[in-house]
């Protein structure tokens, strides 16, 4: 419930009052801001040249280029680490440079470009390495490379390698010839949170623009950055919302023969594509491929010449991601298990050992559980003569900052403040799940899951105009949450349960000035139908199913959408959070705390 001009908002840029306040929730109160949130065009993107060590990087691939040299892109095995190298490796081929890339092993080689691939580029006869998505805390590797006469060109994302001596912080960063990394101390660039992918976008803007070449094939290249974007769950706002919104526009009129293959095969309707598909559809069968197989296979999708060898590839990646699912349910049930039937429970950082857990899905694992009980989760897995993993963390907990407490206890880490990647001997887990657990200031309070309901609307203020309205407001994501409405002290009418594996509820709602809305519900029915059980008995939730009078109260957050059938439209609420007026019970979310 913020406060604002919002009659000057409305008048200024033309839009309700409801949309003029879940602006303001977003903090965009300035004309500018507002402008530019509206409409996050091209020419809103920040000067590449404005970040560190860019106009250097350039000048030196382009004079590689120029003197023939051969050069290598190392990018990583995930999805911001295929995007970045196919952005760097698609243009430097149109720039008419000699180059290939080396995506590293998950399981052989680890994380990044480590030391058997800079000595295979020498080898190779290599003259200059470009890392992407990986590389700042490559420090004896990189010296490694400069030992044997290469040229490096560091483009990277991740945190900057640091030592903290009391109030002293001391910052590490490799002996490469230009680094290119926004999360430099002394980087001028305005807009720090970008990916990996969007890195090396920024740099072949910048060699565009040196070249004073036509920067269309660039532009084409944005449908990658933002599935890198939001795969690698970026905060969608200033630059990153730009690169999605702008790429899921292109991605609906696709030229790339892989990506149009993936998307046929997963049955994507083009018109409605959004952020959650490029985040929980494309990007995890391109993730498929550098978990269980090799990375290689999903650049390959997107490099695909022909549409019989892009089919072949999707069709690859879409059975690989299917194994990956199963094994990823296999493991995530015993972390549940391990969890529960000890005293970890108790613990505010989860440390959880898998032996026989593929270590590529760790971090899948990790996710879940933080999603599951809201605490910062840590997933470890046997691997050779060490243990690996991999941490997922909550907004209230910088795991990178709480690792480099523990760097005694550890063989190598990195990664950022919500996730990162680790390795340690067998015989410290213990001491690592102790360590993290006696530093760490969470707060119960920060364990409990928190709805921040945007504001408290009225069936009546619910139309299709309202739904066309908040579709300005996409891409949807991580830093810019779809708005959450809330309706209190609501009657049941009718309640029904239809689809194809009765997993879909259906009400027909009343609030309190009478007005009537349907409403989906898409979460776990069961729980739902014992929640009423609980406080009314079975006699009353029967009734709601078979349309009679009843006694239950419903408070609920949502979100307005048109429902589309037989060639009608009508509108519809999608539920999201379920409160009981009569109990404080909230089984689909947690707790809700207002």
């Amino acid at each position: 419930n913020k406060k604002a001009d919002f009659q000057a908002i409305m008048k200024k840029h033309k839009v309700s009052e409801v949309l003029a306040r879940l602006l303001v929730n977003r903090n965009h109160e300035k004309v500018e801001e507002i402008e530019t949130y509206l409409n996050p065009q091209f020419r809103y993107l920040h000067n590449p040249f404005l970040m560190k060590d860019m106009e250097k990087a350039c000048n030196i691939i382009l004079a590689k280029i120029k003197e023939k040299k051969k050069i290598r892109i190392v990018g990583d095995y995930d999805v911001d680490g295929i995007a970045s190298t196919y952005i760097l490796y698609k243009t430097l081929l149109d720039f008419g440079a000699e180059v290939d890339y080396e995506l590293p092993d998950r399981i052989k080689d680890g994380y990044g470009i480590n030391q058997n691939i800079i000595e295979a580029a020498y080898q190779d006869g290599i003259d200059t390495i470009v890392t992407c998505d990986n590389g700042i805390s490559a420090l004896e590797q990189i010296k490694v490379a400069k030992s044997l006469g290469l040229t490096v060109i560091i483009t990277d994302h991740h945190d900057i390698p640091f030592v903290r001596e009391g109030d002293k912080i001391e910052y590490s960063i490799p002996i490469a010839d230009a680094v290119v990394n926004p999360k430099q101390a002394d980087c001028n660039y305005p807009w720090k949170n970008l990916c990996g992918a969007a890195v090396a976008y920024k740099l072949i803007l910048a060699l565009y623009e040196l070249s004073n070449r036509d920067k269309q094939a660039a532009y084409d290249l944005m449908e990658i950055v933002a599935i890198a974007t939001v795969c690698d769950v970026m905060d969608l706002v200033d630059e990153n919302r730009i690169l999605v919104k702008n790429g899921i526009e292109q991605l609906r009129n696709t030229k790339n023969l892989g990506l149009k293959a993936l998307i046929e095969l997963t049955n994507i309707n083009l018109s409605k594509l959004t952020a959650y598909h490029l985040g929980f559809i494309i990007g995890p069968c391109l993730n498929a491929s550098g978990r269980l197989d090799t990375a290689k296979t999903g650049l390959r999708l997107l490099l695909a010449k022909t549409n019989e060898e892009a089919i072949q590839i999707a069709q690859e990646l879409k059975q690989l991601n299917d194994v990956r699912k199963d094994m990823t349910l296999e493991g995530l049930e015993e972390a549940i298990l391990v969890i529960e039937n000890s005293d970890r429970q108790l613990d505010k950082v989860l440390v959880v050992y898998l032996e026989n857990c593929h270590e590529s899905l760790a971090g899948i694992i990790a996710g879940r559980l933080r999603e599951r009980y809201n605490k910062p989760a840590i997933v470890l897995t046997k691997a050779d003569n060490e243990v690996k993993g991999s941490c997922r963390s909550i907004e209230q907990y910088n795991i990178y900052e709480e690792l480099t407490k523990c760097k005694d206890l550890l063989l190598k880490f990195g990664g950022h403040p919500m996730a990162a990647g680790l390795a340690l001997e067998y015989d410290k887990i213990e001491s690592l799940r102790t360590a993290l657990n006696q530093n760490t200031e969470l707060s119960d309070d920060d364990l409990i899951p928190k709805i921040v309901i945007d504001i408290a609307l009225p069936f009546g203020y619910v139309t299709e105009e309202l739904v066309m309205e908040l579709e300005c407001l996409e891409p949807f994501g991580k830093g810019n949450q779809k708005p959450v409405f809330a309706e209190r002290n609501l009657t049941i009418r009718k309640a029904s349960i239809f689809g194809r594996n009765a997993n879909v509820l259906k009400l027909l709602l009343v609030n309190e000035y009478g007005r009537i809305m349907d409403a989906v519900y898409f979460g776990n029915i069961d729980d739902f139908q014992q929640c009423l059980i609980d406080s009314y008995g079975q006699e009353e939730v029967d009734k709601i199913f078979q349309n009679r009078d009843n006694s239950i109260r419903l408070s609920v957050t949502y979100y307005p959408s048109i429902n589309e059938y037989g060639g009608k439209r009508s509108m519809q609420i999608i539920i999201q959070n379920y409160q009981v007026a009569t109990l404080n019970c909230l089984l689909s979310q947690g707790t809700i705390s207002v």
